[in-house]
């Protein structure tokens, strides 16, 4: 398959001077669905911050259809949703927060919303439309959040540690809503049976840098490498 998103040598240290990031590299295809799992701290949400051009990276590390790509070319392609989902849910209602990323791109508010209501909808969340969203569950939180970056159609989403704080129904429904997508997929998260379930490929982050690349199951079965790296072997292999 060809490179959709490409990462060469990414390097970042924030001004206090500690280095998230030395130089790491992986790839993502189209369709593909590739975990970025670390312990904390191990550069995870900096990374995908550079991946949505939130964070500026330096020239020639990041690409985009095998051309480099800048920061506002990044945040049209990547959809990034927050580990804290209060932190992009700003809107009265749920749809109107769903919708606010296309009414920004100046599609007419009545468009956008039945746009909105749409993706809601598949996500079996239409019922939360008219509701506040400081007063959703963390579950639902997370739907209301996704659905905003869906219906702007990324070609790439991104997911920071999607499931924390999540009790086990709503954690198994988002991996349900996960699995099948056909959009190209970069989940970052430390829970390892997550990324069993959604993802076919995994890049392992140790003190900022790439300490392993592999097909999965294969490099979640490997002890010694998930231990140096503060890892612990997924829950179907620990028995």
């Amino acid at each position: 398959m060809n490179s959709l998103l490409e990462v060469r040598g990414l390097c970042y240290a924030y001004p206090g001077g500690h280095e998230a990031l030395r130089g790491v590299s992986f790839s993502l295809s189209a369709g593909e669905h590739v975990a970025l799992v670390g312990a904390n701290g191990s550069g995870k949400t900096t990374l995908l911050l550079h991946l949505a051009g939130v964070l500026a990276a330096p020239d020639g590390s990041l690409f985009l259809h095998g051309g480099p790509a800048g920061m506002e070319r990044l945040r049209e392609a990547v959809g990034l949703i927050f580990q804290e989902p209060d932190d992009q849910l700003l809107m009265p209602r749920v749809l109107e927060d769903a919708a606010f990323g296309l009414v920004a791109r100046g599609v007419p508010a009545a468009e956008a919303q039945a746009r909105a209501l749409d993706v809601l909808k598949s996500l079996g969340a239409a019922h939360l439309a008219d509701r506040p969203p400081h007063r959703l569950s963390g579950g639902e939180k997370r739907m209301a959040a996704l659905a905003g970056i869906l219906v702007m159609e990324p070609e790439v989403l991104a997911l920071d540690e999607p499931t924390a704080a999540l009790d086990p129904r709503a954690r198994r429904r988002v991996i349900e809503l996960l699995r099948p997508m056909r959009t190209s997929l970069i989940l970052a998260t430390h829970d390892l049976d997550m990324a069993l379930d959604v993802c076919t490929r995994a890049v392992i982050l140790c003190d900022g840098q790439a300490a392993a690349t592999g097909t999965l199951p294969d490099l979640f079965r490997d002890k010694a490498l998930l231990e140096r790296c503060g890892l612990e072997l997924p829950l179907r292999y620990s028995h």
